[in-house]
Parts: C-alpha cells; structure tokens; sequence
C-alpha cells in the first residue's frame, strides 16, 4: 500500500443509520472528519455566515430569539413548500463548500492523509459531491431500523420520521451511488467497530 495517498472519503447513510457513530469511529482511527451537518448547523447559528442573507429572504421570522435560524419553523415550511428549501439551499451550500475546503486544507497542512467528509445528502446533491470524493461510503440499515433508533434518541412521532425519511434518497438510490457499504444492521457496537476497522485498514488506518 502507497501510504502516502491522500484518501477523500465521502460518508453517508439516512437518518438513523450509525453514520455519525461510524464518522467518530474512522476519527478515532486517524481520520479528519469534516462534518458537512455541523458547518450547516454552524452558518445558521448566531452569528453565522447564512444568518444574514435567511433574515432577508424568508423575514425575521425565521430568526430566533438568540439570533439562529428557527430549525422548527423553517422545518414546517420547507415541508409545506420546495421552492423555500431551493432557496435555502441556495444560500447554504456555496457557505458549506467553502468551509469545507478550508477545513479539508487545514487537515492536510496537519498531515491527515484520509479525509472522511461526513454528508447526510450526499446522494441527493448528484454529482456535486461525487466528483469531490474518491470513494463514497454508505452506513446502510432498513426503514424500520432508522424509525426505531430516531424515536429512541429524539422522541419524534413516526409521522414526522416517514416524512424525513421520504425527503431524503431512498435506501436504493443510495446503495447505487455506493463504492463501499457498510451494513449496521442488527449489529452491537463492537461488531460494528470490527466492520469498520476492516475498512479503515484498507485505507491505511
């Protein structure tokens, strides 16, 4: 094995798959792991980068008290309408590329030679990713298993989870876009940190 290959990972899976258990596990092992939801998290906090550019578009509604974007409201209307979450988008994603290739730089000027950039749309942002990344890593379990982990650990209704579940790629589509799966079904977290030692190593982890 070349060990000094820079390796650009792209990690996804739905919501309630293990993606982020199995991000902190390959981060454990060495890798510099760049957290695409909490750059987004992080514009739409006080204070961030989007902050301004939301207040304008969608009014001060959309701003809470400490100066955040208001999650649960922009939720509801995102769900009620996809113009809104275009236009979202549209002001988040150039601020998360950017602050993901200086996170990225910064790494590498550390010497991290594997690159695990955490992306819960992966799938759904087409090519935009995928040319970014050497291999895409998919977290891969049932529909019934993502339901029963996020109402163990968010108390969310079950019709709340379907349509989370139903916004995002399906677990087909995903599976398409995979170079590498890793199956976290019905397994304990010391299978599941065995599955992923076995990957890690290929990537001189």
């Amino acid at each position: 094995m070349n060990t000094s290959r820079i390796w650009r990972m792209g990690l996804t899976g739905g919501i309630g798959s293990g993606k982020s258990t199995v991000a902190a596990m390959l981060a454990a092992r060495g890798a510099a792991v760049i957290d695409a939801d909490a750059i987004a998290r992080g514009v739409t906090a006080p204070g961030g980068r989007a902050m301004a550019a939301i207040a304008q578009t969608f009014g001060p509604q959309m701003v809470d008290a400490q100066g955040a974007m208001d999650r649960q409201a922009m939720r509801a209307l995102v769900l009620q309408n996809p113009q809104a979450k275009q236009q979202l988008e549209a002001i988040i994603h150039p601020l998360v590329a950017q602050i993901t290739a200086e996170q990225a730089q910064a790494a590498l000027d550390h010497g991290r030679q594997v690159l695990v950039f955490d992306v819960p749309l992966l799938v759904e942002s087409g090519e935009r990713w995928r040319k970014q990344v050497d291999r895409v890593i998919v977290v891969d379990c049932d529909a019934q298993t993502q339901k029963d982990r996020v109402m163990a650990r968010s108390g969310l209704a079950s019709e709340e989870i379907d349509r989370i579940i139903a916004l995002q790629a399906s677990r087909a589509q995903r599976l398409a876009c995979a170079d590498v799966v890793v199956c976290n079904q019905g397994l304990d977290l010391t299978e599941l940190q065995a599955e992923v030692g076995r990957l890690a190593a290929h990537f001189g982890l």
